[in-house]
């Protein structure tokens, strides 16, 4: 029998700190270089996002450097469209007194621009001029639902996680508007929005092939996402703890958890999933080359 060529996706239901490591160190490959860990630091008045304390453990095992981008909005929107302001979050939420370093990686130097030749929508993807400072990185997501994704998992955080703020209004405007001060003026169809995802997140997964690996955490589990500051609480128990080295494995690997689930407050959560057509991202994501839906869950516990 053929040893199975499907990506393995490693579940625990064990959350803590020290479970992460384990996580990471089921996977085949390991990080080296200079490591970035992308994170979502929460929008102002989130409760939901995952604490610098919870993480402190497998950053400082990487030895790492905990890593975000701005957002798109008016500059006055929000507490993340700035550096400054994002840093004055970034301190008040615990990240710069938790770890010696934390980056902001778009605002300055200039974006660096990849190139996305087969994209559904998208030519062009724009990361920031600091990611260029990475040998790697360890992409953690906190999985959970999304206003304009359906659910944020490791696919969001490759595409609007580790996109600029020009790269954040594009997708949003599926390449009609680069401006972020005008990003209200030009949302896309879901539809859209989903495949404007999957080719950034392809182009930043053929930039850094072999050099990436996912953890997603399903805990707080909430129909919005860390980026709206009045976040609805957490509708489902906690899952677990998923990694692998493929995103559209592991995210396809949360969703199905989410189904199956005898939580009754899956309801509210695949509501949202549904009607902003999350799972589109997947089958998006696939055809790029991506990764694969394919995969063998493996549990740890």
């Amino acid at each position: 029998m053929k040893k199975s060529q499907k990506p393995k996706v490693y579940f625990t239901k064990t959350i803590t700190p020290e479970k992460l490591i384990e996580m990471y160190n089921k996977l085949d490959i390991k990080l080296t270089g200079n490591i970035g860990v992308k994170v979502h630091s929460g929008e102002k008045g989130n409760k939901n996002f995952l604490r610098p304390e919870f993480l402190k453990p497998i950053v400082d095992y990487l030895d790492g450097t905990i890593v975000e981008t701005n957002t798109s909005c008016p500059e006055d929107f929000g507490a993340r469209t700035t550096k400054e302001r994002h840093q004055k979050l970034l301190a008040e939420h615990g990240w710069t007194t938790t770890f010696k370093k934390v980056v902001i990686l778009d605002g300055d130097p200039p974006d660096e621009e990849l190139d996305i030749p087969n994209g559904f929508i998208l030519k062009k993807n724009y990361i920031g001029g600091k990611t260029k400072d990475y040998d790697s990185f360890l992409v953690i997501a906190h999985f959970k639902g999304h206003g304009w994704g359906g659910f944020g998992g490791a696919l969001k955080q490759l595409s609007i996680g580790f996109g600029s703020r020009v790269a954040k209004t594009i997708m949003h405007s599926a390449g009609v508007n680069s401006d972020p001060c005008k990003v209200f003026d030009h949302f896309c169809s879901d539809k859209d929005f989903k495949e404007c995802m999957a080719d950034c997140a392809s182009s930043f997964v053929n930039k850094y092939k072999g050099k990436l690996v996912y953890i997603n955490v399903m805990k707080n589990i909430s129909v919005d996402c860390d980026c709206d500051g009045n976040a609805k609480a957490p509708c489902m128990k906690d899952i677990g703890i998923l990694s692998s080295t493929d995103p559209v494995a592991i995210d396809k690997a949360c969703l199905d958890m989410i189904y199956n689930s005898n939580d009754p407050g899956k309801k509210q959560l695949i509501e949202r999933i549904e009607a902003k057509l999350g799972p589109h991202i997947i089958e998006c994501s696939e055809k790029l080359g991506v990764g694969s839906s394919d995969y063998e869950l493996i549990n740890v516990d």
